[in-house]
């Protein structure tokens, strides 16, 4: 669609329609309406809703949908971003504020006789 939009297309819902592929998802809201028997037994594929097959070879078409493979890749993408925002993060932790001074604890520790 995105190479051709003025690529016919057949509608799912009646055979003897044939739209240009840019008019394609305005047609199919429309046509639903008008063949609800039809769209009854039609699912929509998850990947494309442009993509509606008999409900029983759903299944099928989704093993074997093209546009799987792009949402597949977008995922791997996104998380590969992801990962590497995590990776490039800078910490923002600081250290809290610390109340020992060992310096003056030995000071202290000195002034003391050693008692076995």
């Amino acid at each position: 669609d995105v190479l051709d939009p003025e690529r016919l297309v057949q509608c799912p819902y009646n055979k003897h329609h044939r739209i240009r592929a840019h008019r394609f998802p305005y047609h199919l809201v429309k046509c639903r309406k008008s063949y609800p028997n039809v769209a009854k037994e039609l699912a929509t594929c998850p990947f494309n809703a442009r993509h509606l097959v008999p409900r029983p070879d759903l299944s099928d078409h989704i093993t074997k949908c093209s546009d799987k493979r792009l949402i597949e890749q977008d995922i791997v993408n996104q998380s590969l971003g992801f990962q590497r925002d995590q990776m490039n993060a800078v910490s923002t932790w600081q250290a809290p504020p610390c109340d020992e001074d060992w310096e003056a604890e030995l000071q202290e520790q000195s002034d003391s006789p050693f008692i076995w």
